[in-house]
């Protein structure tokens, strides 16, 4: 089975910032107060899909929307695409109105380093608590829907 998320994560609030500047964003709610808006195809298209960091799906007139967001309160933007137990991870945090840092990834064939996997690893600096989960990724139960669109029902 195929598992994709593109999506930006943070705070419910600060989230609801993405939403009011672009009308096809969808806030979705996540435990412990975040949220996340999936990156669909429309989305994407709406900010020219010109692609930036590296990113599949974050466009690049997308990424000052994530700065300013970022000047109230952490942002990531993450990306994931497995099948069959392979796949690739990248993610980035945006604080303070800037990106903070390179991005964060590992290609196919290649193991989560101590640290853990991109996305969990971005959203710990994000201020996610793994609890008595096995990480940052399931304690915000980010595996509920295998596909970025399933994020909009």
């Amino acid at each position: 089975m195929a598992y994709v998320l593109e999506a930006v994560i943070g705070g419910a609030e600060v989230l609801r910032l993405v939403a009011e500047a672009q009308p096809l964003a969808v806030v979705a709610p996540l435990p412990n107060g975040m949220a996340l808006v999936p990156m669909t195809d429309e989305l994407f298209a709406a900010y020219g899909a010109r692609q930036v960091l590296g990113f599949e799906k974050l466009p690049a007139d997308f990424e000052p929307v994530l700065a300013t967001c970022s000047s109230t309160a952490p942002v990531a933007y993450v990306e994931a695409e497995f099948f069959g137990g392979e796949g690739t991870q990248r993610a980035a945090l945006w604080q303070g109105g800037a990106l903070s840092g390179d991005p964060v990834s590992v290609d196919e064939d290649e193991p989560f380093g101590p640290a853990g996997s991109p996305i969990s690893q971005t959203l710990r600096r994000l201020g996610v608590d793994r609890g008595d989960r096995h990480d940052e990724f399931e304690a915000l139960d980010l595996g509920r829907h295998c596909s970025t669109n399933a994020w909009l029902r």
